[in-house]
């Protein structure tokens, strides 16, 4: 895959999201300007590292990068907004939280988020620029932390094997257990077990 030709000005952030496809918890995006003078080995993208080498990866990143911020949209603003939107406002609140204004502003994905500042989509940019793989290893790590966590108050949905995504065995779970706050309800099987169990 051919790289990215970055536009020619010094601060650039790279920005991902992870987590428009589960059912349950936040969508979750970060912001990452790295430094030219601290290059980092082995970015690419998040899915395609292990957990090990994602945590590993994350810390190096936040420790050498220029400036860094996640920014989220939990779940009751994805009901409200729709995923899409609230995956772009998840952008602009990490890209607006950065201790360092950038110049201009890479997004993976085909559309960018309405910004004060120069921005481009660069499709399977978590492939092709850097700081957009950085962007998505620390995206992946924050919202896996949370799907632990979530497992740790609720061990027997699940949540730390399937992270939240509508697996076969996840979906046995909510059937057997019910819906939680913590789930998408307009997302359609959370929404069906809803409309199931207020009509027993």
């Amino acid at each position: 895959m051919e790289p990215y030709i970055l536009p020619d000005v010094e601060l650039i952030a790279g920005v991902d999201e992870v987590g428009r496809g589960p059912l349950v918890g936040a969508v979750v995006t970060a912001a990452v300007i790295l430094d030219p003078n601290k290059p980092i080995s082995g970015l690419m993208d998040s899915k395609k590292l292990s957990e090990k080498k994602r945590n590993i990866l994350s810390e190096q990143i936040k420790e050498s990068a220029l400036a860094w911020c996640i920014g989220r949209c939990e779940a009751w603003e994805i009901d409200e907004l729709n995923i899409l939107q609230a995956t772009m406002v998840a952008m602009q609140r990490a890209v607006k939280g950065l201790s360092v204004q950038p110049e201009f502003v890479l997004i993976d994905g085909n559309r960018c988020p309405e910004l004060e500042m120069q921005s481009d989509s660069v499709v399977k940019g978590d492939a092709r620029v850097a700081a957009i793989s950085a962007a998505s290893i620390i995206a992946k790590v924050a919202r896996d932390q949370e799907m632990h966590e979530l497992h740790e108050q609720y061990p027997h949905y699940g949540f730390a094997n399937h992270k939240g995504y509508p697996t076969k065995a996840h979906l046995q779970i909510i059937q057997e257990y019910g819906v939680l706050d913590n789930y998408r309800k307009s997302f359609r099987p959370v929404a069906e077990i809803i409309a199931r169990d207020s009509a027993k």
